[in-house]
């Protein structure tokens, strides 16, 4: 009897056992975590030196940030070379001895290719090249040089413009007065310390003879091209001897020349071929 007893717990037991709650299975090992996406390569930075007083060349936007055609050309350039533009502010007369300083790499803010800055730097070719003209009030006598003897002419220091003032208005009895950037010339102007500047005739319009305050002023005497005073075209400055980015930047603005992306640019700001001869 005690024998049947055992045997009847064991097989009720057998019995609870195959009724119960089963055991949970294994945990599935966890899917492999996705590779991390390679972090963005960094571009190598390319600091450019700009003077931002210059519109519609190089200016800035009410928020402060850097625009206009030289910079959207350095834009499109970086992007060729596979280089980060960085922007550093520079006042136009110290342009070329930041740039020996090594404060930056390159200047792209409308430098005319002169023989006597061929001297201190390398260029590239040129990317845009745009005549100079003298701006007075409209209603000035103008015959030559000389009627402008005993006026208040402002120039823009270190520019190719104060060369030709220099030359050619200062013999003539002109008082050339030089200015650290271009739209300080235009204040005063416009305050009646100037009677007129000598500018690019594009940036003048763009900057000044477009707005109100330039009303009532315009050009006056030839276009101002001559090679010994405004060079051959605006290109890009860069310490003598670093070869391997001039050649980069040149075959960067045949790129961008073929390409459209120049067009695109110069359509943004230009109504004319701002390249020019």
């Amino acid at each position: 009897m005690k024998n049947l007893f055992l045997s009847l717990s064991l097989v009720g037991a057998a019995t609870l056992v195959g009724c119960g709650k089963t055991e949970a299975p294994a945990p599935a090992a966890p899917a492999p975590e996705k590779a991390a996406a390679p972090a963005p390569v960094e571009l190598p930075e390319l600091k450019v030196a700009i003077d931002p007083t210059y519109e519609p060349f190089t200016f800035k936007t009410p928020d402060g940030k850097p625009t206009g055609f030289d910079v959207d050309i350095a834009e499109a350039l970086c992007n060729e070379i596979k280089r980060k533009c960085v922007y550093v502010e520079q006042v136009w007369d110290s342009m070329i001895p930041g740039l020996q300083a090594k404060k930056y790499d390159v200047i792209i803010s409308s430098m005319s290719i002169t023989d006597d800055r061929k001297k201190v730097v390398d260029f590239t070719d040129k990317y845009y090249n745009t005549p100079s003209r003298i701006v007075v009030k409209a209603d000035t006598p103008f015959a030559d040089l000389s009627s402008l003897k005993g006026k208040n002419i402002g120039v823009l220091k270190g520019s190719t413009q104060e060369k030709y003032a220099m030359g050619d208005l200062k013999p003539a009895g002109v008082k050339v007065v030089p200015y650290e950037a271009q739209d300080q010339v235009y204040l005063d102007i416009k305050s009646g310390r100037l009677d007129g500047t000598v500018a690019d005739s594009v940036e003048v319009t763009g900057g000044f003879l477009s707005k109100p305050e330039g009303q009532g002023y315009g050009f006056v005497g030839p276009v101002l091209n001559d090679v010994k005073y405004y060079g051959y075209g605006v290109g890009i400055a860069m310490r003598q001897g670093e070869t391997v980015l001039r050649d980069e930047l040149n075959g960067a603005i045949k790129s961008i020349r073929a390409n459209g992306v120049y067009e695109t640019i110069s359509k943004k700001y230009f109504d004319f071929d701002v390249y020019g001869e």
